[in-house]
């Protein structure tokens, strides 16, 4: 266990340091909550995979896949789809918004009080879910390294708070990045050695057909097999389709805003889409692996939901000696970097949408200086990373309280409703800028009645109906709406005109805000990842076969050979640079 602490306390300390390396890339508010759009493409795709996975994809959905097999790949083939789908059309559409938050969005399409009610819906309700990913990986750390939960809170929590605070969106993004390479790295070596446990693919799908898995391994249940019909075709239909309908609103448009184009937005989606992929098959390889070969072991597990642990019990079975402290990183990278980009996102409303509009209420017209806007966006980061910390103390401290029962009751009858006005606002002109609230009430009408009927009888609408419910009342609203447009004035028709207009129309050169960071960003990255290479060799130090030097000589070799063609794009980009400078 000495091995695993080290190796952890290394990976905090590391973090921390990369955020103060970013800081001075901060110049102002644009710099801080959407990289002043300079992000490298690479680098928000490597974003993007790990801003969408959390300890949740190797605790409960593994168990999902422990299960029922292959049939929860619905859920990152409809993740892959949409990223496919933002990569051809939408994310390109999203960075020529010119906007700085997906609100500044909402704003152009509709009108300011829509941009403040998305605003604040988002502020009130996203700490809750950072909250509930903190208690998580909490738990998950405080009983792998036997401390103390609110140890593990307050110190997890401060060291995403700091970084997030110190470097704002590059911090966020830099270790996404240098995350993704740790989490990629270990999850191959799982997969491979799985692969090699089960006896090869022939091995692999040879279990499918006996008849203790037969019927869990079918792609396609039963509707009467599962509780609450999951994993039915009713299920994996709305499953797929509400899984797509998350990634592509205008709640999803803050990915594609940091790049310096539209092509570049279009090239970090494809680049999601392919490392989404290649995750959902090494990810949910040993699981089902696990079923086959330990299910009766990890099932008597004197442990409360025994399944959630099948990914970890697998890892604990084949990897080597010394490599379980890097595993445990990768858990944590896979929550922290869905933290720290909610957190940014929120702190970007907060200084963009929401303090101008409170300081134009106090007479405060002046515009803030740009050293201003940083403090600000630093305060914020502060503030809502106290609060995320807070909720997550209280609901480790009380279990009866009903904080994680509030945050699904809010994210089930608001949040999905909240983000489909968006959706159909992107694609449907002709919609007047009042539809906004008549859609997102039209859409609320199967939650709180599904919500109403579960308080009453106990027996709610399940997921999948819910969101069937939800998606037809939303488009008798919007046919509802839509006779309105020609009624509304021709000021906001023209508005609306203007922003489909912006939307299909390509960033020039001369929007482009300040230098380039290209170079910055390809050294700063490329010394990073080659450092964590070489340091991973220190493994080698620990009592191991030729199996685990060669494990550990891979973890090494994959991320210090990413660090190195990084190193040479960056010698790429400083001659093209030099080559620009002769030229002019």
């Amino acid at each position: 266990m000495t091995t695993e602490y080290i190796t952890l306390a290394a990976y905090l300390i590391l973090l921390p340091l990369l955020g103060v390396l970013f800081s001075k890339f901060n110049n102002n508010l644009s710099d801080y909550v959407r990289g002043g759009g300079q992000v490298a493409w690479w680098l928000s795709g490597s974003s993007i995979m790990m801003a969408s996975i959390s300890a949740f994809t190797f605790t409960g959905n593994a168990s999902a896949a422990f299960e029922a097999g292959p049939t929860v790949l619905v859920i990152y083939a409809a993740n892959v789809t949409a990223m496919l789908i933002c990569g051809f059309v939408l994310a390109a559409w999203y960075r020529q918004t010119r906007a700085y938050t997906p609100a500044d969005v909402v704003k152009s399409r509709f009108s300011v009080a829509v941009e403040q009610f998305s605003a604040y819906a988002g502020v009130l309700i996203q700490p809750f879910a950072a909250g509930i990913q903190l208690w998580a990986l909490s738990v998950f750390a405080s009983t792998t390294f036997d401390l103390p939960l609110v140890l593990c809170i307050f110190v997890i929590g401060a060291v995403v708070v700091f970084y997030s605070t110190t470097g704002g969106k590059w911090a966020v993004m830099a270790t996404d990045f240098v995350q993704s390479l740790i989490l990629l790295a270990i999850t191959i070596l799982v997969a491979f050695f799985c692969y090699q446990k089960v006896g090869g693919w022939d091995g692999f799908f040879g279990y499918f057909s006996q008849p203790e898995f037969a019927d869990d391994f079918k792609f396609v249940k039963d509707p009467d097999q599962w509780s609450d019909g999951k994993f039915s075709t009713q299920w994996i239909i709305v499953i797929f389709i509400m899984t797509i309908y998350h990634q592509v609103t205008l709640n999803s448009a803050g990915r594609f805003l940091v790049v310096k184009d539209g092509r570049a937005a279009s090239k970090s989606a494809f680049l999601g889409a392919v490392l989404m992929a290649v995750g959902a098959l090494i990810w949910f390889f040993p699981p089902m692996v696990a079923r086959f070969l330990y299910g009766d072991e990890i099932m008597a597990q004197a442990i409360e939901n025994p399944e959630n642990s099948s990914y970890s019990f697998i890892a604990q079975k084949v990897l080597p000696s010394g490599l379980m402290g890097v595993m445990i990183a990768a858990m944590f990278a896979a929550t922290m970097s869905s933290m720290d980009s909610g957190l940014n996102a929120q702190v970007g409303v907060i200084a963009r949408n929401i303090v101008p509009k409170v300081r134009e209420m106090f007479g405060s017209t002046k515009p803030m200086t740009p050293k201003g806007e940083v403090r600000l966006c630093r305060v914020a980061t502060l503030g809502i990373g106290a609060l995320i910390i807070t909720y997550s103390y209280l609901f480790s401290q009380n279990r009866e309280l009903a904080l994680f029962d509030a945050y699904l009751m809010i994210n089930s009858i608001i949040t999905i409703p909240l983000v489909f006005p968006m959706l159909v606002g992107f694609y449907i002109k002709k919609l007047p800028s009042w539809s906004y609230f008549v859609i997102f009430g039209f859409c609320l009408l199967p939650s709180i009645y599904s919500f109403y009927l579960k308080e009453t009888t106990g027996e709610g609408f399940t997921i999948q109906g819910r969101a069937m419910w939800i998606f037809i009342f939303g488009l008798i609203g919007t046919v509802i709406c839509m006779p309105f447009y020609k009624r509304t004035s021709e000021a906001y028709k023209q508005k609306v005109e203007d922003f489909y207009k912006m939307i299909r129309t390509p960033i020039r050169d001369d929007e482009q805000e300040g230098e380039s960071k290209a170079y910055a960003q390809l050294i700063m990255l490329g010394r990073s990842s080659l450092g964590i290479g070489i340091a991973m060799l220190l493994l080698l130090l620990v009592p191991s076969d030729a199996v685990g030097v060669w494990s550990v000589l891979f973890i090494s070799g994959f991320c210090g050979g990413i660090g190195l063609l990084l190193l040479w794009g960056a010698k790429v980009e400083k001659r093209k640079e030099q080559a620009a400078l002769k030229k002019q």
